[in-house]
This record gives structure tokens, sequence and C-alpha cells, in this order.
């Protein structure tokens, strides 16, 4: 996948179709298929995270183009001041030529861009933590007794807690929950749908509490 930084706000990358077959999605699948489409989007912008340093936060503005080779994807983020979005979004007179396809983007505009009214509203939080090794599950088990919602499973000889933290917790205790659980192990990049589609499930629900009886 080719990746530009535009400005500090906005990035555009470029992936091909085979690049999104290599990844084990359909190339029709991610136009009509709503969650394989969104599953696609979030693995691109975390690979565009690791490299760009772009986090995912607050409202962006999403344009898709679908060219003959595969897709170009600009993204922008928001800028929150006094409750106001302010998107300084980038122009191409080339690309204003373009058409773009408003399936795919009013699909990726639903899962990321907020309102006024959601600004300040804490939400859930979904995670994947991936572990070298069983102990660190189990320490972790052992270590973190707060109720929460986690599933246990292997993929590529990793172990991997896919936990959520829901909106019972306010944005900062999702923080510092996170931040206890990652002192065993470590947020990974690979996607929940991933992992449950090529993975084991070890533990459906409840996993740390199952672990904790297992191996007391």
């Amino acid at each position: 996948m080719e990746i530009e930084r535009i400005n500090d706000s906005t990035v555009k990358f470029f992936i091909t179709y085979n690049d999104i077959e290599r990844r084990g999605f359909d190339k029709d699948e991610i136009w009509y298929n709503r969650e394989r489409g969104e599953e696609l989007f979030f693995e691109m912008m975390s690979e565009v995270n690791d490299q760009e340093n772009i986090e995912i936060s607050g409202p962006l503005w999403v344009q898709v183009h679908a060219m003959d080779q595969g897709l170009e994807v600009i993204v922008t983020q928001g800028q929150v001041n006094d409750g106001n979005v302010k998107l300084e979004i980038p122009l191409d007179d080339e690309k204003d030529e373009m058409p773009v396809d408003n399936n795919i983007v009013d699909m990726l505009d639903s899962q990321f861009t907020n309102d006024e009214n959601d600004l300040d509203t804490d939400s859930s939080l979904s995670v994947v933590i991936g572990f070298n090794d069983l102990e660190d599950v189990i320490s972790l088990s052992h270590s973190f007794n707060e109720d929460v919602d986690t599933s246990f499973y292997s993929f590529e000889n990793t172990y991997y807690i896919f936990v959520t933290l829901d909106e019972k917790y306010s944005d900062e205790e999702q923080d510092n929950l996170l931040s206890r659980m990652l002192e065993f192990g470590y947020e990974s990049d690979i996607t929940i749908h991933r992992i449950q589609e090529y993975g084991n499930t070890i533990i459906a629900s409840d996993a740390l509490t199952e672990i904790r009886k297992q191996f007391a």
C-alpha cells in the first residue's frame, strides 16, 4: 500500500485490488458487505497510523476514488474547538473530475463522523491485545478483576485477548484499565475479524475469569 502524508491532518493512500485480495478480502464484497468494508478500512488506517503516526480519533472526512487498479483514499482528521468541527480539506482539481463511490463513502462517514451532540459522550472501547506467551495471559487474569467483556483466541502461534470496555467506564477509566492490561501484552494491529475468521476461539466470553479459575 502506498501512503502519502499531505499535511498534519490529511493522509492519502492507494491500495491495489491485488493487495486487497492478499489481505483476505474479495474485491466485490468490500463495496456491498458493510462489515467487511469497515474491516478493510480499519486495517488500512492501522497501517497508516504505524507509518505516519496519525491517530484515529474524533470526526474524519473520508473520500474514496475507485480506479482501474485499486482504491485511492483521502482521510482528513477534523479539529474540534469549542464544540465546532473544523476540517481543512485539501483541494485537488485533477481529482475533482473523478467519480466518488457514494456507498463506501457513506459507510465510512457513518462509522467515523460524529455530530456535535456526540462529541462529549463516552463510548465503548474495543482492543485486541497480543501476548508473547500463555504465562502473560495467566498473569493478567490474576491481576485484573474488573468486570469487562473479554474473549480469548489463538492465531498464528500467538495468543490474543479481545476486550471491550463499555460505556459504564469514562474515557479516563477506560484508558487506565487498558494501560493496566497492556502491562502484560501489547496492542495488536491485527483486527478481531481476521482472528475470528482464521484463528481459534479458546474462550468466547468472560475469558479472564475462566482463565483465572482454570489456572488457580
